[in-house]
């Protein structure tokens, strides 16, 4: 059983506390802090909570506070890990996990030091579908990872913060690109280095200094491509999206707009909230059946605390936020460049020195095989090239 304190009484607080009550059975929500009396006692009488604070220092020192949850503005992050390495607390902070790779370099060494867990809430390498999608092709059902893409955009974020530059580090690229690029990189594989990204990045609706939509690519050192789109500029809701295509396969993963949940209304009714990012309660709806579980905040949970009990790493990390900020950083400069700008990471613990594998078919002794297609008429094509001078040969098996 974990005893839980959660920092941050808003949106992604109650979602916590929303994905943490009753689901393992045993784990309560004993502490809140929020940093307005309001929020934070509103919070507690929602969530019966016992203890609830303004001052964020005795909310983490507080005896029934043994596992401190962050779900904090992106400036809190580091105050608040620094809290709980003071009192010798467990972390779990949400994504991102630092403004850019020099602020969670420092959370993670700290926490290292300090021999605490810690553990980087990032829901979406959690949902059903990824979860699921990440087992076959581990287990090789589509081969080798050549290309992982992942999207998500939506209208724009729910709080003032996240709209100022200073306050965030910086808009759709840091809000959202965390989980695309965290997505692609554990399909691609977590232990494949990063080596370099191309980005282009503008703000083209919101009146803000940070960009609104962006779009990346992250090339990997064994020559896998992730892919990157996110926007606060989408119409229509939230989509979330993942695409990956292999050497023997591919998925596709629709987590949110088209999940086979769609509902008609006129507006009757008292409206309200339907799902997160809605723009309208009337028209066509797009409603999630259990939001919580479908964001992967439930699994996300279950590991964190799994791992917590049994002294051992959980799936995502303080390492992986600190990764994921060093790709992000990259993509910053390369907005600004408009060149491949080179993934920085002083800490590197995965594979190193890889090349892009050769993965050319034997048709025989002399030939590589292209492509083989059957025609409309039942003949096969083959397309083959020599090894020795290169040329490109056709062959057909007529059909009799």
């Amino acid at each position: 059983m974990a005893k839980i304190g959660i920092l941050g009484g808003g949106f992604i607080g109650r979602f916590y506390a929303e994905s943490l009550s009753g689901r393992r059975g045993k784990d309560t929500v004993e502490v809140v802090f929020s940093r307005r009396q309001e929020s934070a006692s509103r919070f507690a009488k929602d969530y019966n909570v016992p203890y609830y604070f303004t001052d964020m220092e005795e909310a983490v020192r507080h005896a029934e506070a043994e596992v401190i949850v962050i779900a904090l503005p992106n400036y809190q992050h580091e105050e608040a890990v620094n809290l709980c390495v003071k009192h010798k607390k467990a972390v779990l902070c949400t994504k991102p996990l630092g403004r850019n790779a020099e602020e969670a370099l420092r959370m993670m060494t700290a926490c290292e030091e300090a021999g605490i867990f810690a553990g980087y809430l990032e829901d979406l390498c959690y949902t059903p579908k990824f979860l699921k999608s990440l087992t076959s092709i581990q287990t090789g059902a589509i081969g080798r990872i050549l290309w992982a893409k992942s999207r998500e955009t939506h209208p724009g974020p729910h709080s003032d913060w996240f709209w100022d530059a200073n306050l965030a580090g910086g808009g759709a690229i840091l809000d959202m690109g965390c989980h695309c690029i965290e997505i692609s990189r554990s399909f691609i594989g977590k232990d494949i280095k990063p080596v370099e990204v191309m980005c282009w990045a503008d703000t083209q609706v919101k009146p803000i200094d940070a960009e609104d939509h962006a779009i990346g690519l992250v090339k990997y050192e064994n020559g896998a491509i992730g892919q990157f789109e996110v926007s606060w500029t989408f119409r229509g809701g939230m989509d979330l999206r993942d695409e990956v295509m292999g050497t023997e396969g591919t998925i596709w993963i629709n987590s949110w707009l088209r999940t086979g949940f769609e509902m008609f209304t006129s507006g009757a009714g008292d409206g309200g909230y339907v799902v997160e990012k809605a723009e309208s309660s009337s028209g066509w709806q797009f409603p999630v059946g259990d939001e919580a579980h479908e964001l992967g905040y439930t699994n996300m949970f279950i590991d964190m605390f799994n791992a917590f009990e049994q002294a051992k790493q959980p799936s995502e990390t303080f390492y992986d936020g600190y990764v994921v900020n060093s790709i992000i950083d990259a993509a910053y400069r390369s907005a600004r460049s408009k060149q491949w700008e080179a993934v920085q990471l002083p800490v590197w613990r995965g594979q190193t020195g890889l090349t892009k594998p050769s993965v050319f078919k034997d048709y025989d002794a002399d030939h590589w095989l292209i492509k083989e297609e059957i025609l409309p008429n039942g003949d096969k094509k083959l397309i083959l090239k020599q090894k020795q001078t290169g040329e490109i040969l056709e062959i057909e098996d007529l059909k009799d």
